[in-house]
């Protein structure tokens, strides 16, 4: 398909810089047969017991760094953890950077530029490895907040909160699941009072999410690959629900990619730990999910061809005309949707 298809027009005012207070305060656009304004407080009661959200519980880390090349600044951004001490990156400036290069980021931390790629990629060896380099870079990196958000505004001690959810647990992503930046402890009491279970899934979010498509037509773009984590006792619980006539809620795009590469066609999930592409497009028949909650996304980019996928391409861009004129607020730290599949 072509890309252009993907188009819509956002104005800048409605790019969301911080999250809602209290977060399940953000509004709720559901997209079924019929389009609703709620807000994310509303959820529980849209859910029916039996049925099963799954979560992302990857956490974010600080993997936006600034050091010296000689007397160069660079600025990289890790998106894929490759072994102990190292990383896939995008450099800025990467012209600046060939192999052998030492980045220095402070004291007694630097990295070796193991090998360059296309595209401003780059592998780099830390100086330090495993918990050592978690901790330098908890003490020298940065949340690396996309850079519709980064552009508007510094990047504060804020952020280090705010872009992190209430499942974070396994550290590992440069971006954050951010359908469940929305949910809080009170909410899921609410969603167990209602009869309503969760469980978790693991994948590691990478910087590639907010890599634009410069393809012309979604067959020739290339996606990143993101590491996935799903337990047997997981795939167990989630096929149990399926088994049970409850319905499988995906909070977020991430838990959603997570378990279509783990579904096989009959819909039942298996185990998973590996690195998965999987680029959904429409045409996708969807083997695991009933239902999406899911932020605003940007134009021409693989997660509006998701949702798109996933509801109906009309029904999305109706849906986001609709959020526009009623000035939801987008992206990261804007209000989310509530998605039905289409027919």
């Amino acid at each position: 398909m072509k890309v252009d298809a993907f188009d819509f027009v956002l104005p800048q005012e409605l790019i969301a810089d911080r999250p809602a207070v209290p977060r399940e305060a953000a509004r709720l656009l559901c997209v079924g047969e019929a389009i609703s304004d709620r807000h994310v407080a509303d959820l529980p009661d849209l859910l029916r017991e039996g049925d099963l959200l799954v979560f992302n519980d990857t956490k974010v880390i600080p993997a936006r760094l600034r050091g010296l090349r000689r007397s160069a600044k660079i600025e990289v951004t890790l998106h894929k953890n490759i072994s102990a001490d190292t990383w896939h990156a995008f450099a800025k400036p990467a012209k600046k950077l060939k192999p052998s290069d030492i980045i220095v980021f402070g004291d007694d931390f630097t990295a070796l530029v193991a090998e360059k790629f296309d595209g401003g990629e780059v592998a780099l060896a830390f100086s330090v490895a495993g918990p050592d380099l978690m901790e330098k870079l908890m003490l020298h990196g940065e949340i690396p907040l996309p850079p519709y958000i980064s552009s508007m505004r510094p990047v504060d001690e804020q952020d280090r909160d705010d872009y992190q959810t209430i499942f974070a647990k396994d550290e590992g992503a440069v971006a954050a699941p951010t359908a469940g930046l929305h949910f809080t402890e009170d909410l899921m009491a609410r969603f167990r009072a209602r009869g309503v279970e969760s469980v978790a899934t693991t994948l590691h979010v990478g910087a590639g999410t907010f890599l634009p498509v410069k393809a012309e037509d979604t067959d020739d773009h290339k996606m990143h690959s993101e590491i996935g984590i799903l337990t047997s006792a997981a795939a167990s619980k989630i096929n149990q629900c399926r088994e049970n006539g409850g319905r499988i809620v995906a909070i977020g795009t991430t838990s959603l990619r997570l378990l279509e590469s783990a579904a096989d066609t009959n819909g039942i999930v298996h185990p998973f730990h590996r690195e998965t592409d999987i680029f959904i497009t429409p045409g996708y028949r969807f083997k695991a999910v009933d239902l999406l909650i899911t932020n605003f996304h940007l134009p021409k980019s693989t997660l509006f061809m998701l949702v798109s996928a996933f509801s109906g391409m009309d029904k999305m861009h109706a849906a986001y005309a609709h959020a526009i004129d009623k000035k939801y607020r987008f992206y990261s730290y804007g209000d989310c949707s509530l998605l039905y599949p289409g027919s």
